[in-house]
């Protein structure tokens, strides 16, 4: 069984202003290097978009016609001083979100062991009601709460390593004891949340590193820490917030991990969805700024899912 990938064209289309981040180029970065002939078994899917009733599993609907009524025609509107929207972007955040609900679905129904979403905007600081962060919707929440909601599962898990706090996942699953949620992430640094004492119901689970920090502290915070707690809680699915910004080379943060960190925290998170959950995962892109980590990076961890998946 091998992996399914994720995609869709539109993810071009979510058009931000010359020197921002969050860039079309970064979508063109990862299908270049998953086009090597490492990957040529992946089960390469197109996204379907998500309709409004998927979204509303995170979002009031207040906060989808928003987006859609800032859509300009034309050029860029301004949501904040990072998030901005261009004629394609709700399309590409609806393909987003879909494709996450879509991988659960591949994967719940036994179609798929695990699959791997490579679609942006990315969705890890959208809250309830208000987006930041590059992000429009919490695809990662809203992959936990359809496999809860739609599927009948009991306990889901979202695992984030990006190396920003992923407060609009926490901010959905806060008051949502059936999904846990365990991250690290570079602190002080945006968001400015995530904190170790930040719990929710009892199944929030922050592991805040100081900048410079490198492997061994991202590998032990896990370890100890973060595994364990997600262990205990007893996933039926995990799904994985697979930032790639905590590489060496990124440039919105400060700490010093590399492609082997990557595939480490990868093959520790198979381990446990092994043992928890006969192995379902699905995984969705969400930062990474530097084009060449970020296209290492997503290489590695996608290697891993498919020698996992097999």
């Amino acid at each position: 069984m091998t992996l399914a990938l994720i995609s869709h064209a539109s993810s071009l289309d979510h058009v931000t202003p010359p020197g921002h981040p969050e860039r079309a180029d970064r979508i063109r970065a990862v299908q270049a290097a998953l086009e090597d002939e490492r990957f040529a078994l992946l089960d390469r899917r197109e996204a379907v978009a998500a309709d409004d009733a998927l979204l509303r599993l995170a979002h009031p609907q207040a906060h989808i016609d928003r987006l859609r009524a800032a859509t300009p025609a034309e050029g860029w509107a301004e949501l904040d001083g990072d998030t901005v929207l261009s004629p394609g972007s709700v399309d590409a955040a609806l393909h987003a979100a879909g494709g996450c609900a879509q991988a659960v679905d591949l994967v719940l129904s036994g179609e798929r062991k695990a699959a791997f979403v490579a679609c942006r905007p990315p969705g890890h600081h959208a809250e309830p009601s208000t987006p930041m962060g590059f992000c429009l919707f919490s695809n990662a929440a809203i992959a936990a709460l359809h496999a809860l909601e739609r599927h009948g599962l009991s306990r889901v898990a979202v695992l984030d390593f990006d190396v920003h706090h992923g407060n609009g996942t926490q901010a959905v699953l806060w008051n949502e004891p059936r999904a846990a949620f365990a991250s690290s992430h570079q602190m002080p640094l945006y968001p400015g949340t995530g904190a170790a004492s930040e719990t929710g119901a009892g199944n929030i689970f922050n592991a805040p590193l100081p900048p410079g920090a490198g492997g061994e502290d991202f590998r032990a915070a896990w370890e100890d820490t973060l595994l364990p707690a997600i262990a205990a809680h007893g996933p039926e699915l995990i799904v994985i917030s697979a930032g790639f910004d905590a590489h060496r080379r990124d440039p919105l943060a400060e700490m010093e991990l590399t492609e082997a960190d990557f595939a480490w925290i990868t093959h520790r998170i198979c381990d446990l969805a092994d043992t928890a959950c006969g192995g379902r995962v699905v995984s969705t892109l969400e930062g990474g700024y530097d084009l060449v980590g970020l296209a290492a990076s997503t290489a590695a961890h996608v290697q891993v899912l498919m020698e996992r998946s097999l």
